[in-house]
């Protein structure tokens, strides 16, 4: 007997059936101890046009945000984990999340880490999800990245939000699925 792996399903019509219950806009970290950001941006598809179905979900370690991280039971009970946020575009295909910023870290290996979120996209389509980190511009620690280092650098600004204000407390990032300015997504 031969057996044939399941193939990947796309999220569908109905992905806020399963997913809803854990959407949030706000990535809590303990308040205080870190600028708190908020991140706009649009998703668009091949063509150019916007997505007004993807669903992204952020992660991020919070003691990178020199705090744990502890968030309130969404709407139906379910408790958030520590980090993480779900947002789902609108119909034209915007998204926002705020957080606190993630620090620099250095993890076992010595290897350093700028300011980060890692960012997941599922939408209709997509047999497998992709994966991309969104960095902060103008951070000194971007060019030690040991992930960052891995893009080539003609590439890496796909992977910037760009400060929106002076304050630098809003921050702008497209997600560009395919074309000449394509988000660079990672192997998991």
């Amino acid at each position: 007997m031969s057996y044939v792996p399941t193939p990947s399903q796309t999220v569908g019509p109905f992905f806020s059936i399963g997913l809803s219950a854990l959407c949030c806009e706000k990535i809590e970290c303990e308040p205080g101890e870190g600028k708190c950001v908020l991140i706009r941006g649009r998703v668009f598809d091949g063509d150019g046009q916007p997505v007004p179905d993807a669903v992204l979900e952020i992660w991020q370690a919070c003691e990178a945000a020199h705090g744990d991280c502890d968030q309130e039971p969404s709407a139906r009970g379910e408790k958030i984990p520590p980090g993480f946020g779900r947002i789902a575009t609108n119909e034209r295909g915007e998204f926002r999340f705020s957080t606190i910023k993630p620090a620099p870290r250095r993890d076992e290996d010595g290897l350093r880490h700028a300011p980060h979120l890692a960012v997941v996209v599922l939408m209709r389509g997509l047999l497998r999800h992709l994966l991309a980190r969104v960095y902060f511009a103008g951070e000194a620690t971007n060019r030690e990245d040991a992930v960052l280092n891995l893009v080539p650098p003609e590439r890496q600004q796909t992977l910037l939000a760009e400060p929106a204000n002076e304050s630098a407390t809003e921050f702008s990032w497209d997600i560009r699925l395919q074309g000449e300015l394509e988000t660079v997504f990672f192997e998991a």
